[in-house]
């Protein structure tokens, strides 16, 4: 039975982290840790376990094999770093870091101590993913050739609860939209096409998030990307915070025999159209969605579960810090794309 503890309990941590770890046989949560006191002890009563007084003071409790951490992306680094050395195994939440070195000090860490290092990715986890990697692989639509990806909702407030939420801080995210969502995607196409994006343009602008005073959010709240993968895939990502209509969590694959289509239709989650032959539909599951679960309902992400797993095992997960890195290193090329106005080479192990 691993004992697990998280820092910082946000909603993350409530809806998530919390459930999923209370769902899962092979683990028991001991504590929680948050500067805001209260949140914590809202854990306690949720999931049970206690409050420590200080991330130190959770580190340094021998009974604690992994932590959650769920704390600002400015103060991941830190804390996974510390919490590595200390002999625990990590499961951080997205984005990785905020600078690449960083992100390559928290893999470090993780070899050096020969602990787990694992992201919260759970794109990786949805059926219709899982089952539309393994088409590809067979060769279902040929050589994949191009791809759209896009993931959009009105904004991380609504997730929150919070019209200032610390997504929208400079200082503490770090990023705006394209890491907070368009690392999920980024990932996720490293995933399905099993292989890595090598070339990135991009795009980003603060459209219409203000903070309550009228002031606009420090951060960008729409980005677009052109992606480019090793053997030449050609792909767009496209991500919001302002579809204030409704959640958009698609992806459309194009290859020389057939193309997928994801999470774009409301009856079926992957959808196969051959050049020639019949449309295969398939139900499968729904995309986990922040408003379904703000609303109360429940949904297992399979982020804890495989993590749990890999913990026991010892073996690799899908997302283990090194993939994690892969996607955090097109994140940063597509900020230096915009930077410069020009397009960006990453390079990929």
């Amino acid at each position: 039975m691993l004992k697990a503890g998280i820092i910082g309990c946000g909603k993350i941590a409530e809806l998530r982290h919390g459930p999923e770890y209370t769902e899962n046989p092979d683990s028991q949560i001991v504590g929680y840790y948050d500067k805001d006191v209260a949140r914590a002890q809202t854990m306690v009563a949720l999931f049970g376990g206690r409050v420590y007084d200080s991330v130190e003071q959770m580190l340094a409790d021998q009974e604690i094999d992994v932590v959650s951490i769920c704390v600002a992306n400015h103060a991941h680094a830190q804390v996974s770093i510390d919490a590595l050395y200390a002999g625990k195994h990590v499961l951080c939440e997205k984005p990785m870091a905020t600078t690449l070195a960083e992100c390559q000090a928290m893999v470090d860490a993780a070899q050096a101590n020969r602990r787990r290092l694992m992201l919260g990715h759970n794109q990786r986890f949805a059926a219709a993913h899982v089952m539309a990697r393994l088409m590809i692989q067979d060769g279902l639509i040929g050589r994949p050739l191009s791809f759209h990806t896009t993931f959009g909702h009105p904004g991380p407030e609504g997730w929150t609860g919070l019209a200032n939420s610390w997504f929208f801080s400079k200082q503490q995210a770090a990023f705006g939209v394209l890491a907070d969502l368009g690392i999920h995607k980024t990932d996720l196409m490293h995933y399905l096409l099993g292989e890595p994006i090598v070339r990135v343009t991009g795009l980003l602008a603060t459209l219409d998030k203000h903070y309550p005073d009228g002031k606009p959010i420090d951060v960008d709240d729409n980005a677009i990307c052109l992606f480019q993968t090793r053997s030449g895939a050609l792909g767009t990502l496209t991500t919001s915070w302002t579809y204030y209509a409704g959640e958009n969590n698609s992806t459309r694959i194009y290859g020389t025999t057939g193309q997928l289509r994801l999470y774009d239709d409301p009856n079926y989650a992957l959808i196969y159209e051959p050049a020639q032959g019949k449309v295969q539909r398939h139900a499968l599951d729904e995309m986990t969605s922040n408003k379904k679960q703000t609303a109360g309902q429940r949904t297992n992400t399979g982020v804890i579960d495989a993590f749990v797993k890999g913990v026991i095992s010892g073996k690799p997960t899908v997302i283990d810090g090194e993939e994690g890195l892969k996607a955090m290193k097109v994140i940063f090329a597509a900020l230096e794309s915009i930077e410069t106005g020009r397009s960006i080479q990453v390079e990929q192990t």
